[in-house]
Parts: C-alpha cells; structure tokens; sequence
C-alpha cells in the first residue's frame, strides 16, 4: 500500500503547486520527498532536506498537506514531514533553494515574504491627500502593537493602490513578527477552496487552516457578492479571528453599504472596524508617482513636457499611469528613440483615449437634468407626472448603458427604487428610441455632452 501511496506523491504535489503558487511550493515543497504510509494509522510521512524546512512545512502547510493527500487517499488521517540527516539547520535547506532577491534594507525576517512582491512596500507607497487615511491605517494594521481599528477595509476603484497596501501590510507585520502565520487570498479563491472542501468533505481543515491566521488578508471582496454560503462561513471566520484578536485586512471596489446581496451581518463586521476609501488620484499625486519611478532610473531622461502629458492625461488611476509610461520608456530603450513630448503623444494615443474617466450615475442624473430642464433632486423623487417620469427613465437607461453598475445597483441611486422597476424603465426606453425619432435624438444629444 504504501507504494500505491508513493506513485500517487507526484499528482498530490502538482495540486499543490497549482493551489499554493509555484513561488511557495518550488520554495518549501518542491525537495519534499514521499517516504511511507502507514495503513493502520493512516498517516503519510515525507521528507526533506533539513528539520528547520520540516517544522516549518508542518506548521503552516500541513492542514493544506492532509486536505490535498485525502483528494486521492480517503484514508490519509494525517500527514507530517520530517527532517532528512543531509541537513540539519536553515543553513542548509535555503543554500539548496535560493531566496529571491530583496532590498538590502529589508532582510527576510519570516518566510511567509516569499509569497510578496518587496516593491510593493510602504516605502515606495506614495502619500497624498486621497490615500492618506487607508495608508496610515495600513500602516497601523502591521505595528507590534494591537491595531485601534479592526478589521480594516480598503476601498476604491481598480488601480488606486490596494494591493500595494496588502501586500505592505504583510510584509512588515511579517517582520514584526516572525513566526506569525498570514494569508492573504482573493475572495475568488476563498470561495472556490469553501467549495471544494465542501464538496469533498473537508470543511474542518478548511475552517482550520483560516482561523489559525495571525493576519488574513482578503482581496477583492466584491465577488462573493449574492454567494450566501460562502457568505456564511466569512461571517463565521470573521467572529472567530476577531474573537481571537486576530487581524483581518478587507478590500473591495466600494464600501460596504454599497455590496448589494450581502447580507445585513456581515455588512455589520465589515463596518464595524474602519473603511478606508481611496480616492481618485489627484494631479500631485500623480507627478510624484512619476518622479519616484523616475529616481529609480537615473539613465533615463524624460523632459518635463512628457510628465506633464501623463499627469494630465491618466487621471483615472494608478495602474493606468504606470502602464504608459512603462509603455513609453519600453519603446524608447528597444528602438533607441529619445523621449519626447512628440514620443509621447504618438506612441500614447490610444492609450489616453482608454483613459478617459468612466461616466458616473451622478453626472448622467446631472446631464439629463440638465438637459430636460429638471431639478437633480426628482431623480430620487417620488412623483409620477410623465415630465419627470420619462427623464428619470432615460437617465436609468443611460446609467445602464455606459456605466458597469448593475440594476440593483442603479436602482439605489435613483431613491431606492427596486432592481424591477430599472428593467422596466430600460426596456421601456429601448423600445421608445425604436418609435420615437424625437426622444432618440434627445438621448444621443445628451450622450454627447456625457462624452465630450
């Protein structure tokens, strides 16, 4: 049996590599060796290099080791990993598999840094008027010390420096404490590992292997959204770590009054910590991104004409900002151009014409009002006459059509009115641009000062 066992090693290890991250797994799992299976106790033992490597396996990966050996072996009881006689200090085990390299002034204090990028650091996490409450809360989150506000929730648009702040956050509370045990998942993931213990009947290790995190750090919040099971168990991990004093890190594309299909108990334990909302960046803000990026390539010389170009023109977030300029240096050093503001408006038009803001619900009450001759507040009026009956129902078409927000979602914004009641009025619109020449005109005039 246990030569069964050590044919089915190599299927367990590819699972793994695919769940853990091929950074992890060719780090901490890749020299683990299956050694035997014991059929009366059902426990699997494998082996590694040195017994730093195996404790440290077997503390924070070995929930993970049982869950993905009892995939294929129903009955595995247990996994643990010993120390090999080759090597019996970190010495040896990390001169076999190379740390990745990092800051000088950043040594690696906990191996759980191996799964962060180290320029993603608070260091290099620019401070301005629209991020300085979630970046002074982030930095709070990783002291020594028991953080004032918890759980944090990080909140704002793709691109404005969530991830930067995650990642931040783990990597110093990793330094300040060097035994702590952190994950940090996608809410994605989370739901998908809930499933899959669910369906193959491992919801104790699952529930387990979260509630032992010192810090848990969930990213992208937004899509568990209308997933009521899964709902459930965040709700219960969220008690227990809080119970625990344990530290939970949240992020999302909006605040949590905004989720819709997240039920009322949940939204409670996310708000009852502090939301940290960063905001669109201002100009400042942006300028000094590109300088900082600048400092770090004192071969490259990009005149003041091209930063001002990108400043004014990738507004909307960070992400965006970086890309082009990546995009403009990139071709500059592989075609041996000089960076110029001709350059720059060449090689960047199409991205700048993708940069344009996105179109609110707000400005498109704004603009039908506007154009309907209309006070703002009959968006959210309750009045009936077709006079603003037919505006409101036009800027909810409109809001659907160039917005990515979902009926529920307009719905709330135009007073509250239900999902139902903005299908109805979209429909109602589409078929009336059919019918009416008059009204369809109306709307591809308002569309077009929306777009200029």
């Amino acid at each position: 049996m246990s030569g069964d066992a050590a044919a089915l090693w190599p299927r367990v290890a590819e699972g793994l590599r695919r769940d853990l991250g091929a950074r992890t797994f060719d780090h901490w799992l890749k020299p683990v060796r299956f050694a035997e299976y014991c059929t009366l106790s059902g426990v699997v033992t494998l082996e590694t290099a040195s017994r730093f490597s195996a404790n440290w396996i077997n503390e924070r990966f070995g929930d993970r080791l049982e869950l993905a050996w009892r995939q294929h072996l129903n009955d595995v009881r247990g996994v643990t990993v010993r120390g090999g006689a080759a090597a019996t200090d970190r010495t040896a085990i990390l001169s076999a598999q190379p740390l990745p390299a990092f800051e000088a002034s950043q040594p690696v204090a906990n191996p759980a840094l191996l799964g962060f990028d180290p320029r993603l650091s608070f260091d290099r996490f620019v401070v301005a008027r629209s991020n300085i409450l979630a970046a002074n809360a982030a930095r709070r989150m990783a002291m020594l010390e028991a953080p004032q506000f918890n759980p944090l929730y990080l909140c704002s648009g793709t691109g404005q420096g969530k991830t930067h702040l995650i990642q931040a956050i783990a990597q110093d509370y990793a330094r300040a404490h060097p035994t702590a045990n952190i994950i940090l998942m996608s809410a994605e993931k989370f739901m998908l590992e809930f499933v899959g213990a669910m369906r193959g009947g491992d919801m104790m290790a699952f529930k387990a292997r979260l509630r032992a995190a010192d810090l848990l750090l969930l990213d992208d919040l937004q899509f568990v959204i209308g997933k009521n099971s899964t709902q459930e168990e965040l709700l219960h991990t969220i008690d227990d770590l809080m119970t625990a004093g344990k530290r939970l890190v949240v992020t999302a594309d909006r605040p949590p009054a905004m989720l819709d299909g997240v039920e009322a108990r949940l939204l409670s334990r996310l708000s009852g910590g502090l939301v940290a909302d960063i905001e669109a960046p201002e100009d400042d803000l942006r300028e000094r991104i590109i300088r900082q990026r600048l400092a770090a390539m004192p071969m490259v010389e990009v005149p003041d004409a091209v930063v001002a170009y990108l400043v004014k023109h990738f507004t909307r977030n960070i992400r965006e900002l970086e890309g082009a300029l990546n995009k403009l240096l990139a071709y500059a050093a592989l075609t041996g151009t000089t960076v110029d503001l001709a350059l720059a408006e060449d090689r960047l038009a199409e991205n700048v014409r993708s940069a344009r803001p996105r179109i609110t619900i707000d400005e498109i009450q704004r603009a039908v009002c506007a154009h309907y001759r209309l006070d703002k507040s009959e968006m959210a009026s309750k009045r009936r006459v077709r006079a603003v009956a037919r505006p409101r129902q036009v800027a909810m078409y409109l809001a659907k059509e160039m917005t990515p927000r979902s009926y529920p979602e307009i719905g709330r914004r135009f007073g509250g009115r239900d999902h139902s009641t903005v299908i109805h009025a979209v429909r109602t619109v589409e078929a009336l641009r059919v019918a009416d020449s008059e009204l369809d005109a109306e709307i591809a005039a308002i569309r077009r000062s929306l777009n200029s």
